[in-house]
């Protein structure tokens, strides 16, 4: 017997939605790293808060400040329909 399902939809509470922004990015996270160590792959993360904030993970250090700063300075409405795969 496993967890139900989540019903997806946006928290009214502002206090919860936050909360539960920060538990979820901090998951996300920590996949993201799991994924580079476990399969040696190139990782790169980036997660802007409803604030503004950015968190940012990258694999490698060399192309972490770069990646991330050129994703800073992108328009808010490219870095939305940005899809990297």
């Amino acid at each position: 017997m496993g967890r139900g399902r989540v019903e997806l939809k946006r928290i009214e509470n502002k206090i919860n939605r936050q909360v539960t922004f920060a538990k979820r990015r901090n998951g996300l996270l920590k996949k993201a790293y799991e994924l580079s160590v476990l399969c040696d792959a190139e990782v790169a993360l980036i997660i802007f808060s409803n604030r503004g904030k950015l968190y940012e993970f990258c694999s490698s250090s060399s192309f972490n400040f770069f990646f991330a700063l050129e994703m800073w300075l992108l328009p808010r409405d490219e870095i939305k329909n940005l899809a990297v795969y």
